[in-house]
């Protein structure tokens, strides 16, 4: 191999250490997937049906979403958890931000003395309704995952400890599960 080709692939997997290095985290099996899909309504509303494939129990979403409508100004109205998989959590709710045209979903399976999980499986969790501020047409939704404030970025959290009262911190980055996340339109 010459001293080029040898820089050249030395360079190159450099480049895509970070890639690696970032990659989605699933300590339990197959790594899980987040999918949203697009649907236009009507000129002015689009809904964003998010749905999540797991294979362990999970009692945690935090899904935030960057959403464009190109030069439209768009918020997340609305969020329909009613027959999705997470109905039955304790607590659902949904954070539309219109100033960074984001909308921070969380889900937890347990606040009191419930045994909610989302058991492994497939299926819708919860549709959001996306509009026009000022009436205009969107043409096209966008979206993908962003981080929001304090420290909202996409993550599950699976139920390996059921029954625990405390979790050992070395356990607690264990639990944490990064999707990978799929936009169909």
């Amino acid at each position: 191999m010459t001293k080029t080709a040898k820089f050249f692939l030395f360079a190159s997997a450099l480049l895509l250490l970070p890639i690696v290095a970032s990659a989605q985290v699933d300590s339990f099996g197959n790594i899980d997937t987040l999918y949203a899909e697009l649907t236009k309504i009507d000129d002015q509303n689009w809904s964003i049906t998010v749905s999540l494939t797991n294979d362990e129990p999970v009692v945690g979403l935090a899904i935030p979403f960057k959403m464009t409508a190109g030069p439209v100004r768009i918020v997340a109205d609305s969020a329909i958890y009613t027959g999705g998989r997470v109905e039955t959590f304790a607590f659902k709710n949904y954070r539309a931000d219109t100033t960074i045209q984001c909308v921070t979903l969380g889900m937890i399976a347990n606040l009191g003395p419930t045994h909610n999980v989302l058991k492994p499986g497939n299926g819708r969790l919860v549709t959001i309704f996306v509009s026009s501020l000022d009436g205009s047409t969107i043409d096209k939704l966008t979206i993908d995952t962003t981080t929001t404030s304090p420290n909202n970025s996409l993550m599950v959290i699976a139920d390996q400890f059921q029954g625990a009262d405390t979790i050992q911190s070395v356990d607690r980055e264990r639990m944490k599960i990064y999707p990978v996340f799929v936009i169909k339109e």
